[in-house]
């Protein structure tokens, strides 16, 4: 099986032979891995003026970035980032172009998502005061925006299957901290749930595949989280408290987990409890299938990359599933 073909059968709770899947939602660390600037860290200020060769050239090389890296450190997919600049009303046209270079270079070899949330999540110290006001002064106000959002989402998503080169879409807004949901359980019912199982169902109907992310305790919410009808949750945050022994006992059934391997640890912690951490989240999250290696966050900038090293050299002694004998089999 192609990395793609095994982690859509992880996506669907299956088990694939040989390795578990594995990805993560960015990798960083591209100047010192390959001496190239992260599509992320650049910023297209004049890509409105540049000649349609030009902006050809440039998707070429972000491209190619994207599947280097998944080359070298074996991702089974590519979380694909709309680099800062690509700001026109063909931005969708620029990522398009961008995802379709991704196949002619590799093929149907990798799972390729994009961003694709819309609920609210976390609000930013600026705006947390309007944010909180308006829950309390109009709350249907609240929720007409986020229908609102929820429709054009879809309408965004018509537009890549038509196209057919979009697998899915990782959904990013973060509502936890690592003491718990930034909204209460009820409020996250009332004001997030209801959107994001609109928007997941959406996708869903389009043959899309959806990857939820929050990082953070999300246990009080987990329940709502799960409802909301994602293929797969991202983080399992051990920082935030969170057991993948405990979250698969709930819910590994269910949809697929994706993570667990803590980033504190890989980037404060000794070389003993990075691997202890890697070998647990194998150990709880691969029995049974419905699983994906990857750290609780991503391979963010300053991140040592040693440290990421030594969890996928874990990953390749103890992240193996038991062949079945051909005796067996028979």
């Amino acid at each position: 099986m192609k990395p793609r073909e095994k982690f859509i059968l992880a996506l669907k709770g299956g088990q694939p032979s040989g390795r578990v899947p594995h990805f993560e939602l960015v990798f960083f660390l591209t100047m010192e891995a390959f001496g190239r600037v992260h599509p992320s860290h650049r910023f297209y200020k004049q890509w409105n003026q540049m000649s349609l060769n030009e902006r050809k050239l440039h998707i070429r090389d972000i491209a190619s970035l994207y599947v280097v890296t998944a080359q070298k450190y074996e991702h089974s997919a590519i979380f694909f980032h709309s680099p800062k600049g690509w700001t026109d009303n063909n931005s969708d046209q620029g990522i398009m172009h961008a995802l379709e270079e991704i196949r002619r270079v590799s093929g149907m070899e990798y799972f390729l998502m994009i961003e694709g949330d819309i609920t609210c999540g976390l609000p930013n110290g600026d705006k947390i005061m309007n944010f909180v006001s308006e829950l309390a002064d109009n709350p249907q106000q609240f929720k007409d925006k986020a229908q609102a959002a929820v429709d054009k989402a879809l309408k965004r998503a018509e537009f890549f299957r038509k196209n057919a080169v979009l697998d899915g879409f990782a959904l990013c807004s973060d509502y936890c901290f690592n003491s718990g949901p930034f909204l209460s359980p009820a409020m996250f019912d009332e004001f997030v749930t209801p959107y994001l199982t609109n928007l997941i169902a959406g996708y869903r109907q389009m043959g899309f595949y959806t990857i939820k992310h929050t990082d953070g305790n999300i246990m009080p919410i987990l329940d709502s989280l799960v409802s909301a009808g994602p293929h797969a949750l991202h983080s399992l945050d051990p920082q935030g408290g969170i057991d993948i022994a405990e979250i698969k006992r709930l819910v590994g059934d269910k949809l697929c987990l994706i993570g667990n391997v803590n980033c504190g640890l890989m980037d404060t912690g000794t070389d003993e409890e990075v691997i202890e951490s890697a070998a647990y989240a194998l150990k709880h999250g691969m029995p049974g299938g419905g699983y994906i290696f990857s750290t609780s966050n991503c391979i963010y900038t300053g991140m040592p990359l040693k440290r990421y090293e030594l969890i996928l050299d874990i990953w390749k002694k103890q992240g193996n599933y038991r062949q079945i004998p051909a005796v067996l089999q028979s």
